[in-house]
């Protein structure tokens, strides 16, 4: 052998040695030489040979596009399958982009399942059972697992994005269970502690009604929801909250208590509004004939409805001009009758009314003057009590 002959021997012997051995599960460099029949044709970087990427294998999202995926030229990273043909210098490899992209993808996913982080879904079918989510690899979201209140139709979720936390992963049986009910649950108690934080006691706020119940509405006032208590909605009676107010429509409340504790807001309607008794002197003065009904009967009276929310006392000796036992002699509840206002006190929240007062006295009998003459009793005005004084104590009987 001439020393050129062997200098020669000794290179290719080199470059035999040079070549990089591929077995099944290396992770190789592959550059695209060609794309054809639903299938990628790479040159595995650094041995000389080749591989071949099935459409299958290209991708964790299936497409007949090949193109729209790699180019001629791409460099890709990959995972030998299984070798083709037993040739060693002339054999090609079947690869995998797919499986290398998907256990990466698992990685990321088990490193956001032990952080605890939220992770972004697309919906891409419904099931029986729940919901079927991509998050580069194939997911499940159970209907109980959807949302933290009940869902009728869940067909409205697919193709939409939805945010979830991991509950259960097991890459070697692929199987990946997500929840958004975590992550709604989580949001709203932001929101609790946020409209706890911001509201106090005598703030006055907008909030939405958001449910009616028979003892009272409860308000949303951004992510919590306070409660007006039915004596709270009105300043006039309010037999079921439903007949004045609605779901959904927007009120003004003001804040009575919160408790962060219970997670409870007491809220009033009927104090942001106007009072019935505001105003009360322009709307009833002295001397004043209004009309009302009576709403109830007692020993000493009879209490007269003026306006909403503001009643007035009639005293017994205030009814008529003959001597009446009881109001019910002459007076029944729901009647209707005309007053003349004759004290108001706003800061206590009386009127003193009368009906006799409308009446024309009558001319006594003979008999009657007699006996008026006989008796030496004061009259009413000289026996130094008002109106006042009479309403008050009629009042405190009562209470």
């Amino acid at each position: 052998m001439t020393e050129f002959e062997g200098q020669v021997t000794e290179t290719m012997e080199e470059a035999l040695n040079s070549v990089q051995e591929i077995h099944v599960g290396d992770i190789v460099k592959g550059e695209v030489l060609a794309i054809e029949d639903k299938q990628v044709i790479v040159a595995i970087l650094g041995t000389g040979l080749e591989g071949v990427i099935p459409a299958k294998e290209l991708s964790t999202t299936p497409t007949d596009d090949l193109e729209s995926l790699v180019k001629v030229g791409d460099e890709l990273d990959l995972v030998v399958i299984s070798r083709i043909g037993n040739d060693k210098e002339n054999g090609s490899y079947l690869l995998s982009k797919r499986r290398l992209d998907a256990k990466k993808l698992w990685e990321e996913i088990e490193a956001k399942y032990a952080a605890g982080e939220v992770v972004d879904a697309t919906i891409t079918n419904v099931v029986k059972g729940g919901l079927v989510a991509d998050l580069g690899i194939r997911a499940f979201i159970p209907a109980s697992m959807v949302e933290d209140h009940f869902v009728k139709d869940f067909s409205k979720y697919k193709g939409q994005p939805l945010k979830c936390k991991i509950v259960e992963i097991e890459p070697s049986e692929n199987r990946l269970i997500l929840s958004h009910k975590v992550v709604a649950e989580e949001e709203k108690q932001k929101q609790k502690e946020a409209v706890f934080a911001s509201i106090h006691k005598g703030d006055q706020i907008e909030g939405t009604v958001a449910r009616l119940t028979n003892f009272g509405a409860f308000i949303d006032l951004g992510g919590v929801d306070g409660l007006v208590h039915v004596s709270e909605i009105s300043h006039t009676h309010v037999a079921k909250p439903s007949d004045v107010l609605k779901v959904g429509e927007k009120v003004n409340v003001l804040v009575l208590s919160v408790d962060p504790a219970s997670n409870r807001i007491s809220l009033s309607i009927k104090d942001t509004l106007p009072g019935p008794w505001d105003d009360i002197e322009d709307k009833a003065p002295v001397d004043s004939v209004l009309t009302g009904t009576v709403k109830r009967l007692t020993s000493f009276g009879a209490f007269v409805e003026l306006f909403p929310g503001v009643e007035g006392l009639v005293h017994i000796s205030q009814i008529a001009h003959k001597h009446i036992a009881t109001p019910h002699e002459v007076l029944k509840e729901g009647e209707e009758v005309k007053v003349k206002v004759l004290e108001v006190s706003p800061e206590n929240q009386r009127i003193a009314l009368s009906i006799k007062a409308l009446e024309e006295k009558p001319e006594p009998k003979v008999e009657e003057v007699v006996a008026e003459e006989e008796s030496y009793e004061l009259p009413e005005e000289s026996t130094g009590f008002t109106m006042g004084d009479i309403l008050g104590e009629a009042l405190k009987t009562e209470e």
